[in-house]
């Protein structure tokens, strides 16, 4: 998230509600996973295990996929232009009926998926 702003003040702000009690925040463990892969191969391996350590201690409430999860992702991934991975976060926003927080315009693409939008051109609240 370093340098990308609005983003880091949003989910700043957001982790520091949650740690109050509200929102109750959601991550799929597929993208856990994806964040890992992705400091390890694009920063560094000691970034990727700070990850790791620090994930487990966030108030994000980290999903592990069910087999119905599973499906849901893979018929979103069928239906829309989106990597895997984000069809698993697309997926679990759904099930919670929650607004999925991205800068990714990916997404915007997929039907029946409130966004909280975080990225270039997002307003500061």
């Amino acid at each position: 998230m370093r340098g990308r702003e609005p983003a880091m003040n949003v989910v700043a702000q957001l982790l520091a509600e949650a740690e109050q009690g509200a929102p109750r925040l959601f991550m799929s463990a597929m993208n856990v996973g994806e964040v890992y892969y992705f400091l390890h191969k694009h920063e560094s391996v000691e970034l990727a295990e700070a990850w790791r350590a620090v994930s487990r201690t966030l108030p994000v409430t980290i999903e592990v996929p069910g087999a119905d999860d599973i499906w849901h992702a893979a018929a979103l991934k069928a239906r829309f232009p989106i990597a895997y991975a984000d069809a698993f976060a697309a997926a679990l926003a759904q099930k919670h009926q929650c607004p999925l927080v991205t800068g990714d315009p990916e997404f915007r693409v997929v039907t029946h998926l409130e966004l909280h939008w975080i990225g270039r051109g997002a307003r500061q609240h």
